[in-house]
């Protein structure tokens, strides 16, 4: 078995490589892709996204699971690297429209995360992750684009990996209590 610790760099390091993957999928991945615009991938009947999206949602999980292993000031940090690094490799169009996105909408995640984790680490994860793709797609796409039109189509594509990493994050929860690890770290001097 992995170490809790060890477990916590390599969600760290899954959070990180969300961020340039889904700045590659939006300029290069999708079924069509508009003319200087965003590649799209269909999400629903009738409804298509960015293709990033599938990365965001992962991201939003994947943040909850450092902070869950690491503690809130990897987390903070892993936030403000994540910022630095959306905007170092956005497409130059999207460099304030990826940084802002991100920085808010993973801050939204911490502030939903932090409060219910102790108690309801699922739920925890749920509601985080839909507070952070609400605010990720909507100053995503009006930054961006000045414009909504890819908003429900943006939600649906995130909360698709959201709900595709439920089953693992439930195992984590049930593997966590066998092994004794229900409480995320404590920082030190704090009890």
């Amino acid at each position: 078995m992995v170490k809790p610790r060890t477990e916590g760099f390599i969600y760290l390091a899954g959070f990180i490589a969300c961020i340039p993957i889904a700045n590659w999928l939006i300029g290069h991945a999708g079924t069509t892709c508009v003319p200087d615009g965003p590649c799209l991938i269909p999400v629903a009947p009738g409804l298509a996204a960015p293709s990033g999206v599938l990365m965001i949602g992962l991201a939003l999980v994947l943040r909850d699971l450092v902070q869950r292993r690491l503690g809130r000031m990897w987390s903070l940090a892993a936030i403000v690297v994540g910022a630095v690094l959306s905007g170092a490799i956005a497409p130059p169009a999207l460099v304030v429209a990826s940084t802002l996105a991100f920085f808010f909408s993973e801050l939204a995640d911490f502030f939903v995360y932090t409060p219910l984790q102790n108690r309801r680490f699922v739920t925890a994860v749920v509601a985080s992750s839909l507070a952070g793709l609400v605010v990720d797609s909507i100053i995503f796409l009006w930054v961006a684009f000045h414009s909504f039109e890819f908003l429900l189509g943006q939600i649906v594509g995130k909360a698709w990996m959201v709900l595709a990493s439920l089953p693992f994050i439930h195992w984590l929860r049930i593997r966590d209590a066998r092994i004794g690890l229900t409480r995320p770290p404590v920082a030190p001097g704090r009890r």
